[in-house]
């Protein structure tokens, strides 16, 4: 094997013609013989170069609707022939197989044929099969073949050759061929992937993962930590999608935090302004309004202390009031569906406050899978998209809810979803008011969150803490007596929580002494 490979004939059979025609003129320019299939053939002459049909290398036609056209041994002997190997030399002299230099191949759409809720035969109709046993040829004969299977590659494929007079260099090779494999591994993992769902196999004896690079990252959760940031191609309007428009690069825990902050904030749609402000992946404020303006506010009196230096995302686009008001302190990143020009102008003063705008807000209720690596594996499950509404809700004591406080509870409910177990959360008038989250303890989560509100209200100058005729939700049950009763006394008049605990009769009968009222939702929210 030589280092330098000149390229003297390449295949190019792509679904995507972008960029294809000006690869291709540039490539007849250097002289290469152009071999080609179907539409990328007729597109190819339609702009006046010369190609030669698969068909006549082969000696055979497509057939089969397309099914079957290179997989021959004329293409494949052609990329998988070592060429400083003299037995494969004679085999391809023997045979007429001609070597090919450079394979030009993107797969059928099929990941965007699901994307577009296609029915089954569709889907299966749209499994490349060709394209991935040419990649895989090309790639493992790296020593002499390119294989490029991205648009955004051919410019680099381009610069080699004229680097190299009209060659390319192991090292350039090595690194399509990685590419290459990682592009059919994602192809196999979205098919097989559709084909359990499809199948209604929740738990497949086998589960491939893919992702796309979309940045590196200058260091992970710590400076120690090398990260890169992957997306999955599923389209979920967050940060994976969103676009940035000033600010320096988002960090590992950037975004993290931010798509904790979007998640949240989306719980609410789009009917009523709604803020979420984050820190450490955990809401310390989160409130809704008659504006965007009102509703930042009221999030930032949650908890003005930890919000310094927190996410803040928005369910509706960002105006000039509230990018006024969000300026007044540090904040990492604003994340909002859009934004108008005045608001970008204020921000723009802020160098190291980044924007990102996504167009939409994620469907909270939307299936999908989540994942989380541990030690030798993966644990896989279904996303928690479990959502209660008010026919949903049992009372339990012998005081019923108001509706305003109905409201507050379901409010409540909903942050707790958010919020790292064990979580408590107080809410009134639609803010919440007292944030406990990740503790070891449900009476710990219970205690800081009302620790928190009296803090808030003393910084507030106000008489008592809002924690005084609030709801309270707790993202699991209450196992004792205790933590309700920490709760009541922090000043909360009604409670929701899943129920289901060996001892809700006692919890239900504290309620009652107390003079609460409680719901059940049948459903918990645990969050590690």
């Amino acid at each position: 094997m030589t280092d330098l490979v000149p390229l003297k004939r390449a295949l190019l059979s792509v679904s995507d013609k972008t960029g294809l025609i000006e690869l291709a003129q540039s490539l007849a320019a250097r002289g290469v013989e152009l071999l080609s299939t179907g539409g990328s053939a007729r597109a190819m002459r339609d702009a006046g170069l010369e190609v030669r049909d698969v068909a006549e290398v082969t000696g055979f036609p497509e057939m089969m609707d397309g099914r079957v056209k290179t997989l021959h041994p004329k293409v494949h002997g052609g990329l998988l022939a070592l060429r400083d190997n003299e037995a494969h030399v004679a085999a391809m002299e023997d045979h007429g197989i001609e070597g090919i230099d450079l394979l030009v191949v993107n797969l059928d759409p099929f990941e965007a044929t699901v994307a577009k809720g296609a029915d089954y035969d569709t889907c299966i109709e749209n499994i490349d099969i060709g394209g991935p046993a040419m990649i895989r040829a090309a790639a493992k004969n790296h020593a002499f073949v390119n294989v490029v299977t991205d648009p955004e590659d051919y410019a680099a494929l381009l610069a080699q050759l004229d680097e190299n007079n009209g060659a390319t260099s192991y090292a350039f090779r090595q690194q399509l061929a990685l590419t290459a494999y990682a592009r059919t591994a994602a192809y196999d993992a979205a098919v097989s992937n559709w084909m359990a769902g499809a199948l209604g196999q929740e738990t497949p004896r086998r589960r491939a993962f893919a992702g796309t690079l979309k940045q590196t990252l200058r260091y992970g959760e710590n400076s120690h930590q090398k990260a890169a940031f992957y997306i999955d191609g599923s389209g979920r309007e967050g940060v994976a999608t969103a676009q940035q428009h000033q600010g320096k690069d988002l960090s590992d825990n950037n975004i993290n935090d931010t798509d904790a902050a979007f998640e949240l904030v989306a719980e609410f749609g789009t009917d009523t302004p709604a803020c979420a402000i984050i820190k450490h992946a955990n809401p310390c404020g989160v409130a809704v309004g008659a504006t965007l303006l009102d509703a930042y506010k009221a999030a930032f009196d949650c908890d003005r202390t930890s919000a310094f230096g927190g996410i803040v995302a928005l369910n509706q686009p960002l105006d000039a009031a509230t990018a006024e008001e969000i300026t007044g302190i540090f904040t990492e990143v604003v994340i909002a569906p859009g934004a108008s020009d005045d608001a970008k102008a204020i921000f723009a003063a802020k160098k190291n406050l980044r924007l990102l705008t996504t167009g939409g807000l994620p469907d909270v209720r939307a299936g999908g899978l989540a994942y989380r690596q541990v030690a030798g594996g993966l644990l896989v499950q279904d996303k928690d998209n479990g959502f209660v509404g008010m026919d949903d809700l049992k009372v339990v004591t012998k005081k019923a809810p108001s509706e305003d406080q109905m409201r507050d509870l379901l409010f409540a409910w909903k942050v707790a979803k958010h919020v790292k177990s064990n979580a408590i959360v107080y809410v009134r008038d639609g803010a919440t008011v007292g944030v406990g989250a990740g503790q070891m303890s449900r009476v710990d989560s219970a205690l800081i969150a009302a620790k928190k509100a009296e803090r808030m209200a003393e910084a507030l100058g106000l008489p008592q803490p809002l924690t005084i005729g609030s709801a309270v939700a707790s993202d699991a049950f209450f196992p004792f007596p205790d933590g309700l009763m920490e709760a009541a006394a922090a000043g909360a008049t009604c409670v929701i929580q899943p129920g289901g605990s060996m001892r809700d009769d006692e919890v239900i009968a504290a309620a009652d002494e107390a003079g609460l009222a409680m719901v059940f939702t049948g459903m918990r929210h645990f969050r590690h």
